[in-house]
């Protein structure tokens, strides 16, 4: 009961304690920095540090926020290489930097194919995490570093399945299944991405028993693996194990219609290939294009462009899939009619489309309106390309503009056997042939190794201009003499 008490009357008597122990005590003497006495009113109040706590508070959030707006400018001028140098010069002046400023600029480095600036940032990072690790393996797989992407793989063991997906897609792309399959097997976590990968890999390197193996393993097939085994087998021309999968699924989706419509349309079935884009329950552009094509490269114009007047969203694929039916089936003034009206219909002119129109134009001899189109190309910035250039050059080699040919020639960036061959034979079609010789010699100075249709070329060359001709291939020599102790010695390796 005294304990009691005792605790009772503590308690009850504490406030009173306290108040007589600080009126009881003598005032504090504080001294500032240079040893002279403060005054007891100099100490902060509470409204005084909540004051200053607010301020701080407003700081901190103010430099946040200029964080995260610099963050935001440098992803914008990295987006799809707009301003590097720019981005660049931001990221330097930034006074903080948090961990989003890093891999901001590691992911736009690697998305403009800048990989050792990449990497340099990367090894920069004051602070690192699954982004920056992801960002920069990424950066090696997709531009065909994968030894590289192994090296930084291996230097680090808690990697997600996200990480080991992207190596073994490097694996696959280039070809290295049994990297792959290694790096599948060492997988401690498998998903839907993996397996599906893998199942990919076999079937599009022809590999279809040990897919089909994989696929029969796989613990949840959704439609992607599926869709994977079946476009394996339309790939490998292997079109009744393609319609034995496409029955059996359980789900389908647009790619696994297209996949199948597409195999019936390369085995030239169209037959086949009607009946199941007709029983198809939603149809998208790649439906319509697939059929468009069939018919269009089978020869049957009529049906093509029935199929072309009825679909309800027409692209550049599609018009150039009806133009180059018009035009590889003989109709060349309708192939140019339809390229005006594609152009009309306000669709952007496509690399595809300018290359139909060009081919028609060199069928025809219509020398104006492919100098109009080339003037066009230029402004698309289209002109400069192999793929497009060599249209160009054909054009301008039938219409008998060889001046202009060459200049073509001269301003494709990297020329192919086809641009070399393009030129020989158009010299040497209008009576140039030691200008044609000449442009096999320097072919074969830069490496390019003839064909026979350099060959005939060369000969047409030859012939045209009254050379007399002995050719020999005995030892890969190919040796082109002419009158009055004139020749040329070439040699094909």
């Amino acid at each position: 009961m005294r304990g009691s008490y005792r605790f009772r009357q503590l308690h009850s008597g504490s406030s009173n304690f306290c108040s007589r122990s600080f009126k009881s005590q003598q005032p504090i003497n504080i001294k500032d920095r240079t040893g002279n006495p403060t005054s007891q009113n100099s100490i902060p109040s509470k409204k005084t540090l909540t004051q200053k706590r607010r301020s701080m508070n407003k700081l901190s959030n103010s430099s946040d926020s200029e964080i995260v707006k610099s963050n935001m400018d440098i992803t914008t001028q990295m987006r799809n290489g707009r301003d590097l140098g720019a981005a660049r010069a931001l990221f330097e002046r930034m006074p903080e930097k948090d961990v989003v400023s890093w891999n901001a600029m590691l992911s736009g480095y690697a998305q403009n194919g800048y990989v050792d600036e990449a990497r340099t940032i990367f090894q920069r990072m004051p602070d690192k995490n699954e982004i920056s690790w992801n960002g920069l393996l990424a950066a090696y797989v997709q531009n065909g570093r994968v030894e590289d992407a192994c090296r930084l793989f291996e230097s680090k063991a808690d990697w997600e399945a996200v990480s080991w997906n992207c190596l073994m897609g490097g694996f696959v792309k280039q070809k290295r299944l049994v990297n792959a399959r290694q790096l599948f097997d060492r997988m401690p976590v498998r998903d839907e991405v993996s397996w599906n990968t893998m199942i990919t890999g076999y079937a599009q390197n022809g590999q279809m028993s040990e897919a089909r193996r994989l696929f029969e393993e796989c613990p949840i097939r959704d439609v992607f693996a599926w869709t994977s085994m079946l476009s394996g087998y339309v790939q490998n021309g292997m079109l009744d194990e393609a319609r034995s999968i496409f029955d059996e699924m359980p789900e389908k989706n647009s790619v696994s219609w297209n996949a199948m419509i597409a195999g019936y349309v390369q085995s030239k079935r169209m037959d086949m290939a009607t009946k199941l884009f007709e029983a198809m329950p939603s149809r998208n552009a790649s439906s319509w294009n697939t059929i468009l094509t069939g018919y269009a490269q089978s020869g049957d114009i009529v049906c093509a462009k029935e199929i072309f007047d009825s679909m309800p969203r027409r692209d550049s694929i599609s018009w150039a899939a009806i133009i180059a039916g018009y035009a590889q089936n003989g109709y060349s003034e309708e192939a140019l009619q339809l390229f005006v009206e594609m152009k009309r219909d306000g669709e952007r002119l496509t690399r595809s489309s300018f290359t139909c129109a060009l081919s028609t134009c060199a069928e025809i001899a219509a020398l104006e309106l492919g100098k109009q189109l080339h003037g066009r190309m230029t402004k698309a910035g289209y002109e400069t390309g192999c793929y497009v250039g060599n249209a160009l050059l054909v054009m301008y080699c039938k219409c008998g503009s060889i001046e202009e040919a060459y200049d073509v020639f001269q301003g494709i960036a990297e020329k192919d056997v086809v641009s070399w061959n393009t030129m020989i034979y158009g010299y040497a079609r209008h009576g140039f042939g030691l200008k044609a010789l000449t442009v096999f010699d320097s072919m074969k100075a830069v490496g390019i190794k003839p064909d026979d249709v350099t060959m005939v070329g060369v000969l047409s060359a030859c012939s045209h201009t009254g050379l007399i001709i002995s050719a020999s291939a005995i030892g890969g020599v190919f040796t082109v003499c002419a009158r009055e102790n004139l020749f040329v010695h070439t040699t094909v390796k």
